[in-house]
């Protein structure tokens, strides 16, 4: 498994409100990706005010739960192939790029999700996505041998990115 952070200075809340939001459909084998790292961190000793949800395809949920005041979110979730199933990228979303319209309720496009936040009447906090690359997506329960793999050093990197005392930068117009 290999960790690499592409968002040039990328900071996590540390002591902040945090939501760490696990995606993904664990019927679709590396698509549980999101869900088992969220399991599997809910179980750890968190800093202060960081909650971790295992939202799955819970679309809707995730959405309403973002117009709460949160000061980061952090999404786990699969990120589209590059070549190196099992790969972790770090990659910081620009909330203000996020495309506004329709969205799905049933879906769990995380673009998606984060433009109902904005439609919503909501504003996102400061976001990272921590994905990593798929090896099979297919129907069945079960993560492959290099996803699976890539769960306990992710879970790291989580908890490495939530006890930094450094934050995220603020949103555009104050929070």
């Amino acid at each position: 498994m290999t960790m690499d952070s592409t968002a040039h200075g990328v900071h996590a809340p540390g002591y902040r409100r945090t939501l760490v939001a696990g995606v993904g459909n664990m019927f679709r084998g590396d698509d549980g990706f999101g869900p088992e790292v969220a399991r599997e961190l809910a179980l750890r000793e968190l800093p202060d005010g960081v909650s971790v949800t295992d939202y799955g395809i819970r679309a809707m949920h995730l959405a309403y739960d973002l117009l709460e005041p949160w000061d980061g979110l952090i999404l786990v979730d699969l990120i589209p192939a590059r070549g190196s199933p099992g790969a972790v990228h770090i990659l910081q979303l620009d909330s203000s790029a996020t495309p506004a319209g329709l969205w799905d309720p049933h879906g769990m496009a995380p673009h998606s999700v984060l433009a109902a936040v904005t439609s919503l009447g909501g504003a996102l906090p400061p976001t990272l996505v921590v994905g990593c690359e798929p090896a099979e997506l297919e129907d069945r329960i079960g993560l492959s041998t290099a996803v699976a793999a890539a769960v306990e050093p992710t879970i790291d990197a989580l908890l490495g990115l939530l006890s930094e005392q450094s934050e995220l930068p603020a949103p555009a117009g104050g929070r």
